[in-house]
Parts: structure tokens; sequence; C-alpha cells
């Protein structure tokens, strides 16, 4: 006896149980989501128009909150130092991971030593990561500057001075980030089919021409998402300045995420620091908007 459709019962009990199977594990990933994503993120947008201790009842204040954080003399100095970061951290760590990918795609022989090396920086936990260049920029017996005296050049004192602070955070950045972003380059990249780099070598093309030509429009759409998730990413940058800095000096590597962190637990003002949040989400959507409607014919 089959059923409505002509299928046995059988089968239909089991294309019924699969798909209960599939909705059982969306609705789990759709409660992991609403709590820890979703959630925060509404309660954020709430408190940025209170005050609260967490102990009295909470005032609604409207936008005191914003006012504030806009009044704040370091408010100016992260946004700028915040963009600035984004755009070295563009040149550096969406660049470089691209380039090193095609060069361990290129490669024969010991491929998978040489992509563990570059990938072993991310299994680092990142304040060892960052504690590791702290000793590299030491003024007096770091690395660098032993490597500075050597090339007969005068030392630099990378993170106390603010002509070279910024810079530093993001050599760090791009190092612990480096190898994450080489291997979503390098799956892309084997996807791309051989038959498309032999007709090109056939045509005489070398091996520029083979990257403009043939592997960059093959793997546009990765180079697309993956410029979105380095902007937001490094829009967000907080362990650097925290860890090497301390947002200085004279306010030089301060971020928008490290004044968020020095409202809600260095001046007791959470409501700040989620006024400070709730701005930074808003840019973040604009530009992902924007960023989404612009592409959308190049990903088609």
């Amino acid at each position: 006896m089959r059923g409505a459709r002509g299928r046995p019962p059988t089968r239909r009990r089991r294309d019924v149980k699969r798909n209960l199977t599939a909705y059982g594990f969306l609705c789990g990933a759709l409660i992991c989501f609403a709590f820890f994503s979703w959630y925060p993120m509404v309660w954020e947008v709430v408190l940025s128009f209170q005050r609260t201790n967490f102990v009295d009842p909470p005032v609604w204040v409207g936008l005191e909150n914003f006012v504030t954080v806009f009044e704040d003399a370091a408010f100016g100095p992260a946004w700028k130092n915040t963009a600035m970061f984004t755009l070295l951290a563009l040149v550096c760590g969406y660049g470089i991971p691209f380039v090193v990918a095609i060069v361990l795609n290129e490669l024969r022989h010991a491929r998978a030593y040489l992509r563990f090396v570059v990938y072993l920086p991310v299994m680092l936990p990142p304040a060892v990561g960052v504690l590791l260049f702290q000793w590299f920029y030491d003024p007096e017996a770091g690395l660098f500057n032993q490597i500075l005296g050597f090339l007969h050049l005068p030392p630099l004192d990378w993170l106390n001075s603010s002509d070279t602070a910024l810079i530093s955070l993001v050599v760090v950045s791009t190092w612990m980030n480096l190898g994450s972003g080489t291997l979503i380059y390098l799956a892309a990249l084997q996807t791309v089919p051989s038959e498309l780099y032999e007709a090109a070598e056939l045509d005489g093309a070398g091996l520029l021409k083979r990257i403009r030509h043939v592997t960059i429009p093959q793997t546009r759409l990765i180079l697309l998402v993956m410029l979105l998730l380095q902007i937001v990413a490094t829009m967000q940058v907080f362990i650097e300045p925290y860890l090497l800095t301390g947002g200085g000096p004279e306010n030089s590597t301060v971020s928008v995420v490290y004044l968020m962190y020095q409202y809600a637990f260095n001046f007791g003002n959470v409501n700040g620091g989620n006024a400070l949040g709730v701005m930074l989400m808003l840019v973040l959507m604009v530009f992902s908007a924007l960023y989404l409607r612009l592409s959308r014919d190049d990903t088609k």
C-alpha cells in the first residue's frame, strides 16, 4: 500500500525522521544564536538608553549616554585610530594572505609542512602571540631593534612612539591572523579548474597574467566575502591595544572597543560603553548593507 504521493509508508517515515533531525539541529543553532548573539545585542541597545548600576532600578535617560561618550576627548581619536587600523590592516592582512596562498598553491614540495607553519600562529592563544611581540618590540633587547642594529640603522621606540605604535599593532594582528586567511584562500584556489591555467600557459601567459585573468576572477566571490569579514573584524580590534599599549601613547592606539572596555570596567559607566557599542554596531550594519548592495552585481 503506497502513500498519497506514491511513496511506501516506510520511506515516508524515513523522510520525516530525517527532516525532523535536520530541523532539530537547526533549532539548536538558532537557540544558540538567540541566546549568545541576538539577546546580548538587544540588551545592549536597551542599556544604552538607561542609567543603572545593576542594584537600583534602571532609569531611562534617552540619549544622555550617547552625549556623554560623544563629548569624551578620546571619542574622536578612538574612531580615527579604528579607521586607520582597519585601512592599514586591509593593506597588510587582506593582501598578504592571498599572496602567501598563491605561493603555497604553486609549490610542489613541503606544501603540508608550510601550511602548518603558516597556520601555527592561529593555534596560539592571542595573548601569547601579543606578549611574544611585546618582547620583539622591546626598545633595548627586542628582536626588531637587534635586526636594525645589525643593519646599522637606528633603533625605534616601537610601542612608545605615536608614529610607530599603530603600525606595530597592525603587524601583530596580521601575523596572528595570517594562517586562517591563507587557508581560506588556498581552499578557494584549489577549486579553480587546472584547465584554465593550462590554457593560459598555452597562450603564453606568465604568472602575473594568470593571477590577473584566471585566479582573481575565479576567486572573486571569496575575495569579496573576506574583504567584508576583514573590515568587520579589524574595526573591533581590542586585544592588541589592551595588552601592548593600553591605548597610548597619547591615545594614538585607543580603539572604539578599547574605549568601550574603559567605560565599562575602568570608569564604571556600563551604559556609556553600551552606547559606544551601539554606535559601532550601527556603523558596521550600514557599511555591510552598502557593501552587499554595491557588490551584488559582482557576485552574480
